[in-house]
């Protein structure tokens, strides 16, 4: 495969880590834990794993080399820049600790450990692969590890290949599946220990002991150069409405970052929306107004930034969703109706106020809300384009302003989804830091012994040589949630907090950014210079820790 220069440049990177993994490391327990919620629920559900102390290593005096230990991977859900790095710090991790330790990837996701297929990875296949974007050096799979049967069918490959440690790469979904895993191999005594590593553009696997989830920086820096490209272009031609809607549908974090990197006229945080039980209609009034206002400025053009998860979190659109759903499971036959029975059957079973919603909403949307179904029976809410649904509605309320004496201007909407153009992206150098002392601090975690833990690293708006490295019990954060009917225990997912500095930053500038212009223009990501133009990590992050 031919490689670009920046390939060849970006191989020769070294990726800095914590003073503390420079050399021969000793772990120092900290005291028991309990999860952040449900402690005697989740207790009974981990008598194991529960309570296990947070850990965080120091250096040792007294180096001793560890035995050979053999280790497998595996990449689970969706891609995030700074996997392949997590995968070669592990890599040298283990080999660290002995020269004869072997790692296995798992292909294509969990669903590898189960079917028994992987290969080994090797000094030269891990080579290629060092600060490169991407998981394609095992690929990724969303296959769940719930079930006795999944583990006890992993089991025996992990002892087929002497595999004694499991590192599983993902988001809170699988990282919980971690913790499942693990506690179960305990308990049944098979000795192989299980640790995850927290992954996930979406920024919403974070909380006091994680700080970030790996791949949020980079993919926000990606997206934020082409909002400002957009920025730049809008600005010049003067005459359109970018709708820019951003990857993130259980959480805002991305959009709210992008909105502090590039200062647009508009960006709408799903979590606010909720807070204030606005309706669709509220979100629409209030970008047709900074429209309104900024045309009688003569300014005829903006962008609008939208959370993926927007429709959601709109609790009136919330309820509609949820009854349509049982609405059609209900209504077997309903697909044979042609569009005008459709339309008339829903609006005829729906509560007043969700056929109200429904009835107001532009009529492919509504139509769209009752055809696209995923396998549970469910709307698939990811695939409505709400970008669309907010020009057109936005258009539909300026005409009527227009018509009231309110608006005179022009209204030329454009429409983009940035989404998969950032999970590959070449890591920023905070993310190919942050990934590969991740995959040391796995190695380092599996020579302490201990299993049902996540690799952690603290203080990471220093420069990455003073993290603070170690591991925190994955069942520390946990509480009980309602998933498929069923009380199960998942990491809480990190919203984007109304009383956090990020977002108060944000809300204390929107006001003027959205009639003033002031659009900020951050460019690629850069690789090569000084560090404070190389190094920094989002404003998100180093917000977040003047709460601390």
């Amino acid at each position: 495969m031919k490689k670009s220069a920046l390939q060849i440049a970006r191989a020769a990177y070294q990726p800095k880590l914590p003073v503390t993994l420079t050399g021969s490391v000793k772990a120092i327990e900290g005291e028991p834990t309990q999860s952040v919620a449900d402690q005697e629920e989740i207790q009974k559900l981990f008598p194991n794993t529960y309570g296990l102390p947070e850990l965080r290593f120091e250096k040792n005096p007294n180096p001793i080399v560890g035995k050979p230990v053999n280790v497998g991977v595996i990449l689970s859900g969706g891609q995030a820049p700074g996997g392949h790095n997590v995968i070669c710090g592990l890599f040298d991790g283990i080999k660290k600790i002995n020269k004869d330790s072997r790692l296995y990837g798992f292909l294509m996701g969990p669903g590898g450990l189960v079917d028994h297929d992987y290969k080994e990875l090797t000094a030269d296949i891990i080579d290629e692969y060092r600060n490169t974007g991407g998981f394609d050096i095992i690929g990724s799979g969303r296959t769940k590890l719930e079930k006795q049967e999944q583990f006890d069918k992993g089991l025996e490959i992990l002892k087929q290949l002497g595999i004694s440690a499991l590192v599983i790469i993902g988001g809170d979904d699988s990282n919980t599946n971690a913790a499942v895993l693990a506690e179960y191999y305990k308990k049944i005594g098979a000795g192989v220990q299980v640790i995850g590593c927290p992954k996930t553009i979406d920024g919403d696997l974070k909380n006091e002991v994680v700080e970030a989830s790996f791949g949020f920086d980079t993919a926000t820096k990606v997206y934020s150069e082409l909002i400002g490209n957009i920025q730049r272009d809008c600005f010049s031609a003067k005459k359109y409405w970018h709708f820019i809607k951003l990857m993130g549908r259980s959480a805002s974090h991305i959009a709210l970052e992008c909105a502090l990197q590039t200062q647009p006229n508009v960006c709408i945080i799903s979590e606010e929306v909720e807070a204030k039980n606005q309706t669709l209609q509220d979100v629409v009034d209030y970008i047709a107004n900074i429209v309104a206002k900024r045309a009688a400025q003569g300014n005829n053009f903006g962008t609008v930034l939208i959370p993926e998860g927007l429709i959601e979190f709109i609790p009136a659109m919330k309820n509609l969703i949820a009854e349509l759903n049982d609405l059609l499971a209900k209504t077997p036959d309903f697909a044979a109706k042609t569009p005008a029975e459709q339309r008339q059957f829903v609006l005829g079973n729906l509560s007043q106020n969700s056929a109200t919603v429904y009835a107001s909403l532009p009529e492919g949307v509504a139509r769209q809300l009752t055809l696209d179904r995923d396998p549970h029976g469910n709307v698939q809410v990811s695939l409505i384009e709400t970008e669309k649904l907010l020009s057109e509605m936005v258009g539909n309320r300026l005409n009527e302003m227009k018509a009231e004496g309110k608006y005179v201007g022009k209204f030329s909407p454009l429409h983009h989804f940035f989404g998969y153009e950032g999970r590959c992206a070449a890591p920023s150098n905070f993310d190919a830091d942050y990934c590969y002392a991740l995959g040391y601090n796995a190695a380092c975690l599996i020579n302490a012994g201990v299993t049902g833990y996540i690799s952690s690293l603290r203080n990471l708006t220093k420069p990455s040589v003073q993290w603070l490295a170690g591991g925190i019990p994955i069942s520390m954060m946990f509480n009980m949630e309602r998933r498929h009917g069923e009380m199960k225990p998942v990491i809480q997912k990190a919203l984007v907090r109304l009383d956090g500095t990020p977002f108060l930053r944000f809300a204390a500038k929107r006001d003027d950014w959205a009639l003033s212009t002031a659009y900020v223009f951050p460019g690629p990501i850069q690789y090569f210079g000084p560090a404070e133009v190389c190094d920094q990590p989002t404003l998100t992050l180093q917000y977040e820790h003047l709460d601390k």
